[in-house]
């Protein structure tokens, strides 16, 4: 039962993390016509400590990002940890109020995640299919 209780945790932060991408690029959306507004995306999931296979096993880390106090000088602030919300750098134009909103890259985003979301439910329906067969449930 090592694997298994980390691949569902796994395909439920998955599915987590895509709830609250749909949320984000929603109100990109929205706000594709707001003076000034800039392009938010979420970070995606730390998924290092699935990896840990046993304990004192490998860990890979996201890398932590502190600034220096020459970065402070010229205007950089510490990033903010827990939503994950960050601004999108990869936005393709600013309009000339400021806005970086297009819609087409917003519904191709969109259709990347629903993309994702069907694998990661496929997936976990199998999962489940193989629990079933190994217990012999119907």
């Amino acid at each position: 039962m090592g694997g298994t209780p980390n691949l569902f945790q796994g395909i439920e932060r998955a599915m987590q993390h895509l709830s609250g991408r749909q949320k984000v690029i929603s109100q990109n959306i929205a706000n594709s016509e707001t003076a000034g507004f800039k392009a938010r995306e979420v970070e995606a999931p730390d998924f290092s400590d699935l990896l840990a296979v046993q304990q004192g096993g490998p860990r890979v880390a996201r890398p932590r990002i502190s600034i220096t106090s020459g970065m402070a000088a010229l205007g950089a602030s510490q990033p903010r940890g827990g939503s994950g919300v960050v601004l999108d750098p990869d936005t393709m134009e600013t309009k000339p109020d400021g806005n970086n909103v297009t819609l087409e890259e917003q519904l191709l985003k969109m259709g990347e995640m629903q993309a994702d979301f069907t694998a990661l439910t496929n997936l976990y329906r199998k999962q489940l299919g193989l629990l079933k067969v190994a217990t012999g449930s119907r």
